[in-house]
Formats: C-alpha cells, sequence, structure tokens
C-alpha cells in the first residue's frame, strides 16, 4: 500500500483507530471496521476505501482534502462517498466541489449531507451516529458512534424459550434495543463540546483535541477561538469514564518530548493508563 501521509494507529478491543493530527496541519482519523472516518484534512491512500466521512468543521486542515478523496475513488471506479459536515456550511462545501470540478475538469460526485445537534444518523443495523454541538470558531459539531444491540424486555426474562418464542411468532414485541457509545469524537472545540453530551464522557473510546497545554497560554483566549487546555481536561478527570482517551491536535510550537513531560507531570493518575497522545 502507497504511503502517502503519516498515519498513526492504535488497536482497542475489536477497533482499529487510524489517523493523523496536528494543530494548523491536518487531521484526518478513521475507524476501518465501523467503515467510517472523521475529518478531512488529508487523505491518505490508504483511506480511500472509507465510504462515510464525518466532518466536524470546515478549517483547511480538516476538510483541505474532500476534493482528493472524491477524485481519487473516482478514478478506481468506487462508489461516491457520503460525506457528512456541519449543516451551516454544507451550501459553501458543495460550492467548493463545484469549483473543483471545474478546475480539474473531472466530476466531483459525492453525498453531502448537512447535519445538526440532536440528529442520528443510522449507519447500519448495529451502528447509529448521533450529532452533538461544540465551540469553535466557525460552525462545528461532534459525533457518537453507538453500538445498537438487542435485550429482552425486563418483563419477559423469567420466561421459558419456548414461550419467548410463542410470543414472538403472536407478534409480541419482546426484545428492546439498546445503546453502547463505541466512539466520541469531538474535532476542535472549547470544553464546552466536552460538556454537551453526556456519550462524550461514556463512550468507550474519546478522541479529542488538546491543542495547548503550558500555565502561561491563558484559557481565556484559547477558549475563545475555540480550543482546549491541558488545564481542561485535568478539571474534568473524574467525569472521564472513557476506557480510551486519545488527545491530539497539538500546538505546532510543542515539541513531542515537551507535551509528554508536562503530561507525565500534570495528568492525575486516575486518567494516566487512559490516556494516549497522538502524537
Amino acid at each position: 500500500m502507497l504511503e502517502n501521509l503519516p498515519v498513526k494507529t492504535k488497536q482497542f478491543k475489536a477497533l482499529t483507530i487510524e489517523g493523523y493530527s496536528r494543530a494548523a496541519v491536518q487531521s484526518y482519523w478513521r475507524i476501518p471496521e465501523l467503515k467510517l472516518g472523521f475529518d478531512l484534512g488529508g487523505s491518505p491512500w490508504s483511506f480511500m476505501g472509507t465510504q462515510h466521512y464525518f466532518v466536524s468543521h470546515a478549517h483547511l486542515d480538516h476538510l483541505a482534502a474532500l476534493p482528493v478523496l472524491v477524485a481519487r475513488r473516482r478514478m478506481m471506479k468506487m462508489e461516491p462517498p457520503t460525506i457528512y459536515v456541519p449543516a451551516e456550511v454544507r451550501e459553501n462545501v458543495e460550492r467548493l466541489m463545484r469549483a473543483w470540478q471545474r478546475l480539474d475538469r473531472g466530476r466531483q460526485v459525492c453525498e453531502l449531507i448537512g447535519v445538526e445537534p440532536g440528529q442520528e444518523i443510522e449507519l447500519s443495523r448495529e451502528h447509529v451516529v448521533t450529532v452533538f454541538p461544540t465551540k469553535h470558531t466557525v460552525p462545528s459539531v461532534g459525533y457518537v458512534v453507538f453500538d445498537r444491540r438487542k435485550k429482552l424486555k425486563p418483563e419477559y426474562q423469567g420466561l421459558s424459550g419456548e414461550e419467548i418464542r410463542d410470543l414472538r411468532l403472536g407478534g409480541t414485541e419482546v426484545s428492546a434495543e439498546f445503546r453502547v457509545p463505541l466512539v466520541a469524537y469531538c474535532g476542535d472545540t472549547a470544553p464546552q463540546g466536552l460538556d454537551a453530551d453526556p456519550a462524550v464522557y461514556e463512550a468507550e473510546v474519546l478522541i479529542t483535541e488538546m491543542t495547548f497545554y503550558r500555565p502561561e497560554h491563558r484559557k481565556e483566549k484559547i477558549h475563545k477561538h475555540g480550543h482546549t487546555h491541558l488545564d481542561d481536561i485535568v478539571e474534568r478527570a473524574d467525569k472521564f469514564q472513557n476506557e480510551l482517551i486519545i488527545l491530539g491536535h497539538f500546538s505546532t510550537r510543542y515539541h513531542e518530548n515537551q507535551v509528554r513531560r508536562a503530561m507525565d507531570k500534570k495528568l492525575p493518575d486516575v486518567l494516566k493508563d487512559r490516556v494516549e497522545l497522538w502524537l
């Protein structure tokens, strides 16, 4: 497989999390087992087979590679991808695609869907994606991927297999759906995005930004520009129920070793074993 962009990989249970994220450079992620990706700041050749992409916002480092993905899939005679973007930017993204079509003289065909907080997207019988609000300098949203499962309703749990079968044959719905939050993705956001939906803290995997960590970087200014500081993570340490917390999107002014030292020093023990720095 051609390697044209950096890709870091993390195996967690049955999921493979792949991608790269650096502030003002590129952010792109995918989870092959769920057949979806988040953001399109870059488009690694190996990501081309992913059909569904959920874009958090329209900054270049999160969206610039959209026409690349679409053109590559068309060149390889693959189905047009489905791209979800904040509803407020959908029209302008469509105009962008039309402009690239004129420049490239190749059709830019994709299913472009605008989404709003509170909306649900049914991916399959097993998975559904919900949208929650985040806070950035442009319209932005986050996403939670839920695993949908069937469970016997409490009132039928004492019955035998034959009794349950007879009820089903008689048209009675004996099972109810319950959902398990698998992955939450925040994109770029001030800490309000973390607090916007309880499922962000409950998902098995949380992928979120932590652009800044230095004490001299004032949180008020950072929040105004729609980003999260290490102190914001520490202040919420007891809220994170996630089994894996991926922190990325670090400022380019930081060296990898600086970030690691700061995290070792300041992260509470309750988080250290669950945090993965995407460096």
